[in-house]
């Protein structure tokens, strides 16, 4: 059989600029009409489970909305999907659409005719749709693989009603990379603290490095560094109160937050907002670019012996009360079932080949920006990048979803907070009260 629709050329987390402002006019069922939709590919891999889980006998297909549109990702989805349906007879017929416009999209995709199974989020993204009816509670496949998940995975993916709605497959952590040869050369050291990061970045300059690469041109990326700032500035739980609204944009620790993003903006690369991340990570891997501040599939823009070069550490702490919880985002993807479920005993099936270790490390396998989180995923072939995001997230003691996947997607989007940030760092010295402000009033707007 064909492979899945594979689309390569379009970037991770890309914006389809004009889609999300026009919303209901395209949806991405009819983005993925415009594609060809195929079965996975037969015969499982190497390695793959021999037996169907929990002895099922399931037959027909199972139709997956995929996000995980990059080569390693897209080539690890194949790979599960290849193994299921050797293991089960149940063939996967996957629509693969690039991540961004997928997620930018999702309300109108589950509000029309989505497929059976889906990728996405865990946390606030996951109680939201839930919460509106149009995914199916899955307690009954959480009861057959919850002993392999640990306390964070099992509340990670409980609704607002105390159902179950998804299954962890993979997750990873942002952090701050770099390359090692570079800093040899250059006698660098990794910075605990801000003032540390501060001092690197001044030297930076002096020896003709840019310090921080830099892109925004699809608006998610600097959500990440408010995120961070705002963790280590305010700890967890008001930066999740402030995803939530139960915590007001206009309080004043959140300008503190901006204040100290001015302090660190004259050493990013310039233009950001006309720069893809892809090619912000070149400037860091071809070493214009002293370090670059992303999740780990910013390894992907690497190979070779630029990969093996590569190294990264959790982003510095900044003096607070906070600097012992280490609050990070490492965003899990996942599994739900749409309401448009016409094979539930094969869909649930799948969720169910998902929650294995070895499914996981299939994908991971292929896809090594992320870690596998079933408890028993083999590790024991982990690449050094794996075994340190493994480390990273081990020492947090909060961990966030990403700002994105933490709030209510129309707050989230191209045309609200995405925007909200690139007029920031458009204008940073505007009045920052006056910004603020806006954001809650565009807040309050939606509730």
């Amino acid at each position: 059989m064909a492979d899945p629709v594979r689309i390569d050329s379009v970037s991770r987390r890309t914006v389809l600029k004009g889609i999300a402002g026009a919303a209901g006019l395209v949806s991405i069922p009819a983005i993925i009409a415009a594609c060809s939709s195929t079965p996975a590919a037969s015969g499982a891999p190497s390695g793959a489970p021999s037996t169907a889980p929990g002895g099922s006998t399931a037959v027909g297909s199972v139709h997956i909305g995929n996000n995980h549109s990059d080569p390693g990702e897209l080539k690890g989805m194949q790979a599960i999907n290849a193994a299921f349906q050797a293991a089960t007879g149940i063939a996967v017929v996957m629509n693969t659409v690039d991540h961004g416009t997928f997620q930018d999209q999702i309300t109108n995709y589950l509000g029309g005719k989505p497929d059976t199974a889906y990728t996405w989020f865990s946390g606030f993204r996951m109680k939201f749709f839930a919460d509106q009816g149009l995914n199916v509670p899955i307690d009954d496949v959480w009861a057959k693989v919850k002993s392999n998940y640990t306390e964070g995975f099992a509340t990670s993916v409980i609704g607002n009603d105390g159902k179950v709605y998804g299954i962890p497959v993979d997750y990873y952590p942002w952090a701050v990379f770099y390359r090692k040869s570079v800093w040899a050369e250059k006698g660098y050291t990794v910075p605990a603290t801000w003032a540390d990061l501060i001092t690197l970045c001044k030297k930076m300059e002096t020896d003709g490095l840019t310090p921080i690469a830099f892109g925004d041109k699809d608006g998610w990326p600097a959500m990440g560094t408010f995120d961070i700032l705002n963790m280590r500035q305010n700890g967890y739980a008001f930066h999740i109160g402030l995803m939530a609204g139960t915590e007001k944009w206009t309080d004043p620790r959140v300008k503190q937050v901006y204040e100290t993003w001015k302090t660190i903006l004259p050493y990013l690369q310039t233009g950001a907002l006309g720069r893809t991340w892809q090619e912000a990570a070149q400037a860091m891997v071809g070493k214009t670019a002293g370090m670059y501040f992303l999740g780990t599939f910013a390894s992907q823009q690497a190979t070779g012996e630029d990969l093996a070069d590569l190294d990264f550490f959790p982003f510095p702490t900044l003096g607070t009360q906070y600097d012992a919880e280490l609050g990070i985002d490492a965003p899990i993807d996942g599994f739900m079932l749409s309401t448009a479920n016409k094979n539930p005993e094969g869909s649930k099936a799948l969720l169910e080949f998902l929650a294995s270790g070895d499914a996981q490390t299939i994908y991971v396998t292929e896809d090594p920006g992320n870690v596998a989180a079933a408890n028993d995923a083999d590790k024991s072939n982990y690449t050094a990048f794996q075994k340190k995001s493994a480390e990273i997230i081990a020492g947090s003691g909060a961990i966030a979803q990403f700002l994105d996947r933490d709030t209510r997607p129309d707050f989230a989007g191209p045309n609200a907070m995405q925007g909200f940030i690139q007029q920031f760092l458009t204008d940073p010295e505007q009045n920052l009260d006056t910004h603020l402000k806006s954001i809650q009033d565009f807040w309050d707007s939606l509730v």
